[in-house]
């Protein structure tokens, strides 16, 4: 079984626990490693935690936030969590959303960077700047780790994401945008 590891809040952004349960509890520790498993619908090689979009877990809760307001994959993480917590035996956690605060790429794991990586997505700088937060800087080429690259639309495959090429290699890629 797989031990999932709680993001790193950054920006003064804690968990928001409903303090029930301390979060090392046996049954914290196992709604995590079924959450590990769920991955994001639009990307795969991503899990709900890897992504940050899981801001809190408790045994009477799971804490959600997506990734922008009107992101069309919620109800279906809503669903795929609601799945492998019945699934897991955990039918009486509720699952709640929240807009408040909203997701930041800052939220997604180094795991999780590091999947998108391989996945063929370059993942956005971890504390991105104001110039990055418009995809200004230059990304990594997630092929050949170039930083010879450049924007060719602001809409990637899904609406999270941009389309850039590399120079270096010629290939286009997906770069998560970065908020």
């Amino acid at each position: 079984m797989v031990t999932a590891q709680a993001p790193a809040w950054t920006a003064g952004v804690p968990p928001a626990s409903d303090g029930a349960i301390d979060a090392a509890s046996p049954a914290v520790q196992a709604v995590r490693a079924l959450l590990a498993n769920v991955p994001d619908p639009e990307i795969p090689a991503v899990s709900v935690i890897d992504l940050g979009i899981v801001r809190d877990v408790s045994a009477l809760r799971v804490l959600i936030t997506p990734t922008y307001t009107g992101c069309p994959a919620t109800l279906a993480i809503e669903q795929a969590i609601r799945a492998a917590l019945d699934g897991g035996g955990f039918a009486d956690v509720a699952i709640e959303t929240t807009l408040s605060p909203p997701w930041s790429t800052d939220w997604i794991s180094d795991r999780g960077r590091e999947k998108l990586r391989a996945y063929g997505i370059a993942p956005p700088p971890k504390g991105a700047a104001a110039a990055s937060l418009k995809n200004q800087a230059p990304a990594e080429c997630p092929r050949c780790g170039s930083s010879e690259t450049e924007e060719i639309s602001r809409f990637g495959s899904t609406p999270c994401k941009a389309l850039w090429r590399c120079t270096a290699c010629a290939e286009p890629f997906d770069r998560f945008k970065c908020h």
